[in-house]
């Protein structure tokens, strides 16, 4: 896997009316194509932002990002970000909240029965074509997740990024999206960039873990490698011992910054 996004000494500051707010500072990183990188750390470490800023949603203040070596320098197609709210349009069907996205992408240069069909295969990929012409109030919230994640994917992003995903589901439908997006990212070889507080979906999920310093001026305290075979599943990973030790990996380092949290750490 070759770098794919690269951000350089990238700082982000705020003005407000206390003055300025220094969010992120000197972030560092690189990702390979195909791989899986969870962000997490405290809340109000930047996580967000740091996303944000690679989807092009917000410009640093400091540094640069780069996507297929290209300046991110706003949003762009070859990004899809899944927020904690799914945002579908309540008065549009499952199918239709997904060709919108994929008539903005591609309206000019297909004819509309290729959009159909990017939008149909888009909906099987996620288990909802059953639904698709249901309305998101005739469907769970896991559901109107699965078509937010399918909206993102329609478009043909060449790196997903999402933000806490999971978060507003109880912890069944949760377990449950985890191992579609595992069996989703398997099959499209997607860049994937995920913020998470839960540090057990981190490691099932990751290909490496980035964790962050406490805020304000966060920044990157360690990158801790996941090095357990793919496809992975959750049962089989409850007694493997490379599991345990990146989870008790994590969780040390979160509980270091809870109760110490001007500690440094190094990469």
């Amino acid at each position: 896997m070759e770098k794919f996004v690269s951000i350089e000494y990238v700082g982000q500051t705020f003005n407000t009316r206390s003055g300025p707010f220094v969010a992120l500072r000197d972030i560092n990183l690189d990702i390979r194509q195909g791989e899986f990188v969870s962000l997490i750390g405290h809340s109000g470490c930047g996580k967000s932002t740091l996303l944000n800023l690679i989807a092009g949603l917000a410009l640093p203040s400091e540094g640069v990002l780069l996507c297929a070596g290209k300046e991110i320098a706003g949003p762009g197609p070859d990004r899809a970000v899944v927020f904690q709210n799914h945002s579908l349009l309540p008065w549009l069907t499952c199918h239709q909240n997904v060709h919108l996205a994929v008539e903005r992408a591609f309206g000019g240069q297909e004819p509309r029965s290729a959009l159909n069909l990017r939008t149909t295969n888009a909906l099987h990929l996620v288990g909802l074509s059953h639904a698709m012409h249901k309305f998101p109030k005739e469907i769970s919230g896991g559901m109107k997740q699965r078509v937010g994640i399918a909206r993102a994917l329609a478009i043909q992003p060449k790196v997903l990024l999402l933000d806490e995903p999971f978060g507003a589901l109880d912890s069944l439908t949760r377990v449950h999206l985890q191992d579609e997006l595992l069996r989703i990212v398997a099959a499209t070889s997607t860049t994937a960039v995920m913020v998470t507080h839960d540090v057990d979906e981190a490691v099932l999920l990751s290909d490496r873990i980035v964790m962050l310093t406490n805020g304000p001026a966060a920044t990157i305290g360690e990158i801790l490698p996941v090095g357990l075979p793919r496809p992975r599943d959750r049962l089989d990973l409850l007694d493997n011992p490379e599991y345990a030790a990146c989870r008790a990996a994590v969780l040390n380092f979160l509980h270091q910054r809870h109760n110490n949290p001007n500690t440094e750490h190094t990469l």
